[in-house]
């Protein structure tokens, strides 16, 4: 009886132990995935940082937290956008849950091309039902939904708002990416809304660091009055150099984005970046939770906000009327 139950009580012992391996293994198994985001984007990790921060914000408020119950593989074309189709090709190659395509229309198109299954969320300023990424802003059906940032359209009151800083500028000049899609389409949007007030534009473009240096060059040999800087993710990721050149040029610069501004830029006038990012993240999470990019609407901003720096204008011997000053959202001093 002894032999016997000493026996029984190893087999238990052998049974339990391997019991005891076995269930947090099972267990393991039936754990789900961690969700890997692969983010695309055409600029650098320096640029992009604070949009980066404000996209995991948006994680954050639907429950996902990078490292901790979500992986985010990063692919920065660093302003070279021809890799950007390669770029999303590798993130499709690697079965990523999501693609992030952010930092404009480009990184949208690699995305849609690269995949037709795999969930894309963008952030842009063109029009995506007119560029053909979804059919639809209440309906994008397909794989593809984002946040449509809305800064084409607001030529008309960019342009007011510098003639109402100097009304004696007789001329101005819009400056665009020639390597962005939207390119014509903005220039049009300007030249409509320059041949409006009765004034020419000069259309100036740039798409290097070089380039952006002549078409400075370029604006203050014409004698333009005022310019407007195209919302494009490439000036965006040289926004420091943009904003020293109107500085040293003294020339006056009206901008799409605060980010300038805070940079040192003169004025700005539209909708919060920061703000867009935060709202792609929340989509990325609702999708990561089993909403579908096709029944989510595309989003588009309700609020726009016009900044003045007046040390910049200080700088270029500017005094801005009381009237802009009343209007204005933010004065920085």
């Amino acid at each position: 009886m002894h032999w016997g139950s000493q026996m029984r009580r190893r087999e238990f012992i052998t049974l339990a132990a391997c019991a005891a391996v076995e269930w947090p293994l099972a267990a393991l198994a039936q754990q789900p995935a961690i969700p890997v985001i692969g983010w695309l984007n055409s600029g650098t990790p320096r640029t992009f940082a604070k949009f980066l921060k404000a996209f995991q914000l948006g994680l954050r408020d639907e429950g996902f937290v990078e490292g901790r119950n979500l992986t985010i593989k990063y692919s920065w074309a660093e302003g070279h956008f021809g890799e950007l189709d390669a770029l999303a090709a590798g993130l499709v190659t690697d079965r990523v849950t999501l693609i992030a395509a952010t930092g404009g229309l480009r990184a949208a198109e690699s995305a849609k091309r690269a995949t037709a299954t795999i969930p894309i969320v963008f952030v842009l300023g063109g029009d995506p039902v007119r560029l053909g990424l979804v059919t639809s802003f209440n309906k994008p059906g397909g794989n593809v939904t984002g946040i449509h940032i809305f800064t084409t359209e607001l030529a008309t009151k960019r342009l007011a708002l510098l003639y109402d800083l100097d009304p004696g500028i007789r001329n101005t000049a819009v400056l665009v990416n020639p390597e962005a899609v939207t390119a014509d389409i903005e220039i049009e949007s300007e030249r409509a809304a320059a041949n409006s007030t009765g004034r020419p534009l000069v259309v100036l473009k740039a798409s290097s660091v070089v380039e952006i240096e002549t078409a400075f060059a370029s604006a203050i040999a014409q004698r333009v009055g005022g310019l407007l800087i195209s919302a494009d993710p490439f000036f965006m990721a040289q926004r420091a150099q943009i904003v020293g050149l109107a500085s040293h040029h003294k020339l006056l610069v009206m901008y799409a984005f605060r980010e300038f501004v805070d940079e040192g830029g003169l004025m700005s006038y539209g909708p919060s970046l920061a703000s867009a990012y935060r709202e792609a993240g929340i989509y990325a999470g609702r999708i990561l939770k089993g909403a579908k990019p096709s029944e989510l609407p595309i989003q588009r901003p309700v609020e726009f906000k016009f900044l003045i720096n007046l040390k910049a204008a200080k700088t270029l011997g500017l005094t801005v009327p009381a009237s802009l000053l009343a209007i204005a959202d933010e004065v920085i001093e």
